[in-house]
């Protein structure tokens, strides 16, 4: 699959993907406080160990690809500024 560039797509395209980084991370937040709850709940039952760090490990991934996720963002909205559709996502949300 080639990579999609941000000028190259419509402006309904970039305004859906927006949308669609939003629910991501509202999902991701959601996964992350699971996950930290799962932890807390392990190490009061059973004390530190593996289960107690797995969880903790992958919500370490998950904080670190939201950091690239911010930068597609910041991206995606210097685009929609240069086309002037700020107000349209505005309106939208």
């Amino acid at each position: 699959m080639e990579p999609e560039y941000l000028a190259d797509l419509s402006d309904n395209k970039l305004v859906e993907k927006i949308k669609k980084l939003k629910t991501n991370k509202v999902v991701n937040a959601t996964i992350i406080g699971f996950t930290i709850g799962v932890a807390v709940y392990s190490a009061v039952k059973n004390g530190f160990g593996f289960s107690t760090f797995l969880p903790l490990l992958l919500v370490y991934l998950m904080v670190r690809n939201s950091k690239d996720n911010k930068l597609f963002e910041k991206e995606m909205r210097k685009e929609l500024e240069s086309r002037n559709l700020k107000q349209k996502t505005a309106t939208n949300s």
